[in-house]
């Protein structure tokens, strides 16, 4: 069955940095786009970022455009989130997801992972 891993997350100072990954198992992952998604404390979950099958193509939320990268590596199975200049308003438990369809952009999303907590101080 399809199972997503995110790691990565932790307590860090605003204007620092993290790198979030999310391991993916039980499905062909070279042939899926994959996304990232956050829910901070009493909101609703939010698009971050997503990307394209081969990594050519990715979209952004502008709350994070600029200073967020999403990337993946197929050969590993992994798709990453590169957190920098990182703001207090980025604390929010960050999901990896999945869609159960082939193309671009995902018309939604159908795996998610547990989440992983960021926590950004000021």
């Amino acid at each position: 069955q399809v199972q997503l891993v995110e790691s990565g997350g932790r307590l860090v100072q605003a204007g620092g940095s993290l790198r979030l990954s999310c391991a993916a198992s039980g499905f062909i992952f070279s042939v899926y786009a994959m996304g990232w998604f956050r829910q901070a404390p009493g909101k609703e979950r939010e698009f971050v970022a997503t990307i394209d099958r081969s990594g050519s193509s990715t979209s952004y939320a502008d709350s994070v455009k600029g200073r967020f990268t999403i990337s993946r590596d197929n050969a590993k199975n992994t798709v990453y989130l590169q957190m920098n200049s990182l703001k207090p308003e980025d604390t929010a438990v960050y999901y990896c997801a999945a869609p159960s369809q082939l193309g671009w952009p995902p018309l939604g999303y159908n795996y998610w992972g547990q989440g992983t907590q960021v926590t950004v101080s000021s």
